[in-house]
């Protein structure tokens, strides 16, 4: 099973930004913790992480994505999460399952942050549990067996 993992804008200062909001864990230990949780998780997951802070590489990443035959689609599209319906449609274009995470309750925040037009594009939205979203997106997908067909 491959699934990929794509973190968005700013989350590569995780640990530097906002810690009272996004915790103390710097993105390489995230990305590391998310690498651990997979290999705990099953010996056939193979996970592909990206991070990016401009759109366009992260629909051309999307797309590889199913071009590339990947079973399912972890996001966390940072800021774009408010108004990038380009993500949404790529997205929902791939026909693949998408879970959105969130290291923040975006519920509990600035009004902004509450709506998320990629939402809708996914399965599902699990925010506000830190990197342990990450880990609740990766069992989930294993669970729902890969690819929508």
């Amino acid at each position: 099973m491959k699934i990929a993992v794509i973190h968005g804008p700013n989350l590569n200062l995780a640990g530097v930004r906002q810690i009272g909001i996004y915790g103390t864990m710097s993105f390489e230990e995230m990305m590391a913790y998310i690498d651990d949780c997979a290999k705990d998780l099953g010996s056939n997951l193979q996970l592909s992480q990206f991070q990016s802070n401009h759109e366009g590489e992260i629909l051309d990443f999307i797309h590889k994505c199913h071009f590339e035959d990947f079973d399912g689609l972890i996001i966390n599209p940072g800021a774009l999460t408010h108004y990038s319906h380009a993500i949404a449609d790529a997205v929902a274009a791939v026909k693949m399952p998408a879970l959105e995470v969130h290291l923040s309750n975006i519920h509990a925040r600035e009004e902004f942050r509450s709506k998320s037009v990629v939402a809708s594009s996914c399965i599902g939205q699990i925010s506000g549990l830190g990197a342990e979203s990450y880990l609740l997106a990766l069992i989930y997908l294993i669970n729902l067996g890969g690819r929508e067909q």
